[in-house]
């Protein structure tokens, strides 16, 4: 066992979906067979996870009968010592959600919507999930004339004000994550970035118990910057969960491996995690390439957390590293959190300061030294 062999205290979670995806995509078959929850349970906790994170269709994959899955997965739970700590629903895979679920133009199919989530939540609560995520994969159109946006933004915020009213009744310990995504099943979806869902959030009946869930490629698939997001996310005190994985750009969400797209965006986010307040699992929402056969799925869920904890330990060679320290001083970094008026200070006093303004645009930043350090500690020569 080396240092970056994974440990339960590492909080380490995988979705049902993640290690259970049969690689079905638009243009192919499926090339794996559906994978036993119970299995997933036991070589999950085999390799040192924490815990598993589910769907409600997810149970069914080999078995159909709901409560003998259920008593299943239970099972397995228990011999393992693996947490639920978050739940979601799944409102996209089933043709009666084509037109969304919360958002649907068809009343009668919003109103299955909710009461499907209120029976899971039952569930997640029963197992000790205390995060239900929510994303809107359905939640959105193709055409401009289709849906009115604003009253699916209403509709949108009466299901959360419904299921915030719903937890809270039953005293369930159940806070609600919005998962963003700029497009994809749909042409655009509602929500599409941390920013859209912030926003979307202070209008919630219950906006204290509704955060985010972000997901790496998400963002990235918008062309932002995710550290950036996640960095607003905790300033907002709203990172309730968060999914890891890879992403090569602005395409179609490509799930890959956690690390095996921007691993330079990867380190600076578990940096971030790891020195940023965050004290939620480290959720990997990826999929194992669809080349890939049975047993080399489990070569891909242990990778996502070999390479977290591989930038872990670079974070922590980074920020001990003196030359980085000095390169920090001399960027500044450390003088953006003072306050640009000292306590007592007003604005009249800036207007009574005398500033030598070219004398302050000669000040360069040395950012190209901090950043080359930064280089070196992932390429491992420092």
């Amino acid at each position: 066992m080396d240092a970056f062999t994974p440990k339960p205290e590492d909080r380490f979670t995988f979705g049902l979906w993640t290690v259970g995806w049969q690689a079905r995509d638009p243009f192919g078959d499926a090339s794996r067979a559906p994978l036993d929850p119970v299995e997933s349970v036991h070589r999950l906790a085999e390799l040192g996870a924490y815990g598993v994170t589910f769907h409600d269709d997810d149970l069914l994959a080999v078995e159909p009968d709901r409560d003998r899955a259920v008593d299943a997965f239970k099972r397995a739970l228990a011999g393992t010592g693996l947490k639920v700590p978050m739940a979601t629903t799944n409102l996209f895979t089933h043709p009666v959600f084509k037109d969304g679920a919360f958002t649907s133009n068809d009343r009668d199919v919003r109103r299955y919507a909710i009461r499907k989530v209120m029976r899971n939540l039952d569930l997640a609560a029963e197992l000790g999930a205390t995060t239900y995520v929510c994303w809107g994969g359905r939640e959105g159109a193709e055409s401009d004339a289709a849906k009115d946006i604003r009253a699916a933004l209403s509709r949108y915020k009466e299901a959360m004000d419904l299921l915030g009213s719903y937890v809270i009744d039953k005293g369930y310990d159940i806070r609600f994550a919005i998962e963003p995504k700029p497009n994809e099943p749909r042409g655009d979806i509602l929500l599409p970035t941390v920013g859209h869902a912030l926003a979307f959030i202070n209008e919630l009946e219950h906006a204290d118990r509704v955060g985010l869930n972000p997901e790496v490629g998400h963002e990235q698939m918008a062309g932002l910057n995710f550290v950036h997001g996640i960095a607003q996310a905790l300033w907002h005190g709203k990172l309730f969960h968060i999914d890891l994985n890879g992403q090569h750009g602005p395409k179609y969400d490509q799930d890959f491996i956690f690390g095996h797209g921007d691993v330079k965006s990867a380190f600076f986010l578990v940096d971030l995690l790891e020195n940023g307040g965050y004290d939620g699992p480290r959720h990997f929402d990826y999929k194992p390439l669809r080349t890939e056969d049975a047993s080399d799925v489990w070569d891909s869920a242990a990778a996502n957390m070999r390479t977290y904890l591989i930038l872990k330990e670079k974070s922590k060679a980074f920020r001990a590293d003196p030359e980085v320290r000095e390169a920090l001083v001399n960027s500044r970094v450390g003088e953006l959190a003072e306050p640009t008026l000292a306590p007592g200070e007003t604005l009249a006093d800036l207007e009574r300061e005398d500033f030598d303004v070219d004398k302050l645009a000669e000040r360069g930043f040395h950012f190209t030294r901090l950043n080359q350090l930064a280089i070196e500690h992932l390429l491992g020569v420092r």
